[in-house]
């Protein structure tokens, strides 16, 4: 039986977009708390408005991770009280409070995902806030 040998070069991947956050989420920069960045950046969002003041309290050094907390705290905060008076008001206030809940849930995962991707993902005047308190 004849053996027979390829001349096909092995050809280079081209990058994609995924490749920038992919590295950021490699290059495992810790915290002043021992975590990974992004990783901590994510647990900011994960019980909304409570979990963001714990790590803007906490965290001393990263100003990415005080940056998501900030955004955490102002945006959960905001959606959970106007949730909470919008269902006082008789007949459409219960209406208003129906839609903030999916809109609640979208830019809670929404801002999850983009923090674990290590992207400073700003939201319209909330995230400009955000960026100023985080110093």
């Amino acid at each position: 039986m004849a053996e027979t040998t390829s001349t096909e070069q092995p050809v280079a991947e081209e990058p994609t977009e995924a490749a920038p956050a992919a590295e950021a989420k490699a290059s495992g920069k810790k915290t002043s708390l021992g975590m990974e960045e992004n990783v901590e950046a994510l647990l900011c969002y994960l019980a909304g408005w409570i979990t963001g003041l714990v790590f803007f309290l906490l965290e001393k050094e990263s100003k990415f991770v005080k940056f998501h907390a900030m955004q955490s705290i102002v945006t959960f905060l905001v959606l959970t009280l106007l949730g909470f008076f919008a269902g006082a008001i008789p007949f459409i206030g219960w209406m208003i409070a129906i839609l903030i809940w999916p809109l609640n849930l979208i830019l809670w995962i929404l801002l999850m995902v983009k923090a674990y991707q290590g992207e400073k993902f700003k939201l319209p005047v909330i995230g400009d806030f955000a960026e100023k308190q985080a110093g």
